[in-house]
């Protein structure tokens, strides 16, 4: 059973092209479905039935998993097991006509105007707060994504026109403007920091850390937290917290959903439009706040 797997992530990786992250997602996923079947005694692909599947299921309803977290299992486990039978290891896919668990559609946490206004107050003094000031700059000027931002070279930027250039998933480029004080962040950081910080590297990394070496997610995701913990922004906050309140914020002040999907790098307009409703919800606590009949 263990090699149908490791010829799945094979053909993820050779054929389908995905990420590394992506990869390692549905390895987590999978491996813990096999390990389920090897307690149930199932030791060959062409045993599973759609029972041990509903079992698998019901199992992690009952440690507590969310609904898209369970959505999320089933969808590697339909992948997968449509693999087997195109590779013709076995004959029948026993995850056909299992219906996907709904999604509980969670709003997204967003920061106020003058929570954002604090972080983005960050004085740099230094290399490494130079470059953290540029970075959360252009994480609320564009709503790019972690790994989107991390990847950055120094190529992608043009100042001058003022916009930078990404790729996002499923390697989609999207050009996004840069206003004027995520220009002046990066500018100052670009002359002089980056150098420091790069010393004689030859690296087109924009952000690096204090080796030189290109910031990891988790680097980034220690960053924010101390900003914030210094800014005394008490709200929790994630790396995709300034995302979603870049969105949140463009609509608040009447720009265009569709132009807002173009720059967050949305397939479907209906990602997108969950923002509208964290507007809805931000009119309705203004309202109860300040109405008096409210």
């Amino acid at each position: 059973m263990k090699f149908a797997l490791e010829d799945f992530f094979h053909y993820l990786t050779v054929e389908r092209g995905l990420s590394q992250n992506t990869i390692h997602s549905y390895k987590r996923d999978l491996n813990q479905y096999h390990l389920f079947l090897q307690e149930l005694n199932v030791d060959d692909w062409d045993e599973v039935a759609r029972t041990h599947i509903m079992k698998y299921l019901h199992a992690l309803n009952d440690k507590g998993r969310s609904s898209a977290t369970v959505a999320r299992f089933l969808s590697s486990i339909r992948l997968f097991h449509q693999f087997l039978v195109r590779e013709k290891i076995t004959n029948q896919d026993p995850s056909l006509h299992i219906e996907t668990p709904k999604k509980e559609r969670k709003l997204p946490k967003v920061l106020s105007s003058d929570d954002v206004d604090k972080l983005l107050n960050l004085q740099a003094k230094d290399p490494l707060t130079y470059r953290n000031k540029a970075m959360l700059e252009i994480l609320y000027a564009t709503g790019l994504r972690v790994t989107e931002l991390i990847t950055l070279k120094v190529s992608d930027l043009h100042l001058t026109m003022g916009f930078v250039r990404c790729m996002g998933k499923g390697s989609k480029e999207r050009i996004i403007p840069l206003g004027d004080l995520a220009k002046e962040a990066l500018e100052a950081y670009l002359n002089g920091p980056r150098a420091q910080l790069v010393k004689r590297k030859q690296t087109e990394e924009l952000f690096v850390n204090q080796h030189g070496s290109r910031l990891s997610r988790q680097g980034f995701w220690k960053i924010l937290k101390a900003v914030a913990r210094q800014a005394g922004v008490t709200k929790e906050i994630t790396p995709h917290t300034l995302r979603h309140s870049f969105a949140t914020h463009l609509l608040e002040n009447g720009a265009d959903l569709r132009a807002v999907q173009e720059m967050l790098g949305h397939a479907d307009i209906s990602t997108t439009q969950v923002y509208t409703h964290v507007t809805k919800t931000r009119l309705k606590d203004v309202y109860r706040s300040y109405h008096p009949r409210a």
